[in-house]
């Protein structure tokens, strides 16, 4: 039998402190809670073992919140349940998401014994100042703390998450934490603009326009888009999807796999799955895509990768040429400059990348 391959995502929804611009599904919680929490969490990955022995697990991601705040034995507890329910590949790629402030050796240890092989680690700013109003828990200094550990402990695949548009944030101090950033050599880079998302202190401050003269002005925030991809380059990073950078070889193989419409389970508080063409979010029952859903999520997914979408791949999923349903639509869109094309592939041009929203939008039916 053919197994199929199959991503894990394990959502930790704990934090020291809520961020200021932060809409996730995370919150303070006592030591109490945490241990209930992971053993509910062991309990939900041991009942999926009987179900999933059709697929082997090619990626893990540990998110939050702040993974990075639990105990290095309960972190282990979690691991333990995996290993017992998945069968996982020797060579799957894992990754924890950790933010400075969070992290000790004792934990940078386990996660080594436990299969842990990728770091994401939450710069968003090298500044003091960015970082205080962020409302983030730690200074450029102590992010540099925990990352100088991480590669003490022996982690050669890391990605810094950087933030963009932050209040504040001027063209020359966002190109500065770029530049930090790359010079620590890390293997990947995220690197994501602001989004003002309702429910949360920042839209109380921003949201309708008020205290706007505080955020960087749109000529300003394309600059920095602009800026991103010329100085990261010249450090040796290549960008592969709209927001991510990697070294050669380096490309989160998990992320490619949601853009790839790889099967993924997600497993705790309000951890989204995708398995035989049906989606669900954890305690919600599964709704039935329909093909026209997911004719649209092959291209507005796809195209958020710098190489695009594959016509061969589209005919192979959907048994049916991708003009038939997109003939207009993409000869409008190559018209607009907005969309190129290289022998199989269809994918954004930079002018496209810019407008991104609009183009995905029209593949819409």
């Amino acid at each position: 039998m053919c197994m199929k391959k199959l991503e894990l995502y394990i959502h930790i929804p704990f934090c020291i402190k809520k961020c200021n611009y932060c809409d996730f599904l995370s919150a303070p919680a006592g030591e109490q809670e945490q241990t209930e929490y992971v053993k509910s969490l062991q309990k939900r990955i041991r009942s999926y073992g009987a179900l999933m022995k059709a697929y082997h697990v090619v990626s893990i991601f540990v998110g939050g919140g702040t993974p990075s705040l639990l105990k290095a034995e309960q972190t282990e507890l979690i691991f333990e349940a995996l290993y017992d329910s998945f069968q996982v590949d020797e060579d799957a790629e894992v990754t924890t998401e950790m933010n400075p402030g969070t992290v000790t050796k004792e934990k940078l240890l386990m996660y080594k014994k436990l299969g842990i092989n990728r770091l994401s680690i939450g710069l968003q700013s090298a500044n003091d100042e960015e970082l205080r109003r962020l409302g983030r828990i730690h200074t450029r200094e102590e992010f540099l703390s925990t990352y100088r550990m991480a590669r003490k402990t022996g982690f050669g695949n890391i990605n810094i998450d950087l933030m963009s548009a932050i209040p504040g944030q001027t063209l020359e101090s966002y190109e500065q934490s770029l530049s930090f950033a790359a010079e620590l050599e890390p293997e990947h880079i995220s690197a994501y603009s602001l989004i003002i998302e309702e429910g949360t202190p920042f839209y109380e401050r921003y949201g309708g326009g008020s205290h706007a003269e505080e955020l960087p002005s749109e000529d300003t925030e394309r600059k920095m888009y602009a800026r991103t991809k010329e100085i990261l380059e010249t450090y040796g990073y290549h960008r592969y999807e709209i927001s991510n950078y990697a070294k050669n070889g380096f490309e989160c193989l998990h992320n490619l796999g949601y853009w790839n419409r790889t099967e993924y389970i997600g497993i705790g508080r309000g951890a989204a799955s995708f398995v035989n063409h049906r989606r669900w979010t954890e305690g919600s029952e599964p709704v039935v895509l329909t093909r026209q859903e997911e004719i649209e999520e092959f291209m507005f997914l796809g195209l958020r990768k710098m190489e695009g979408v594959s016509r061969v791949g589209f005919c192979k999923t959907f048994s049916e040429p991708m003009e038939v349903f997109y003939r207009d639509v993409i000869a409008k869109l190559k018209m607009q400059k907005l969309l190129a094309e290289s022998e199989d592939r269809l994918y954004l041009t930079d002018r496209g990348i810019d407008v991104s929203n609009y183009v995905m939008s029209e593949f819409l039916f």
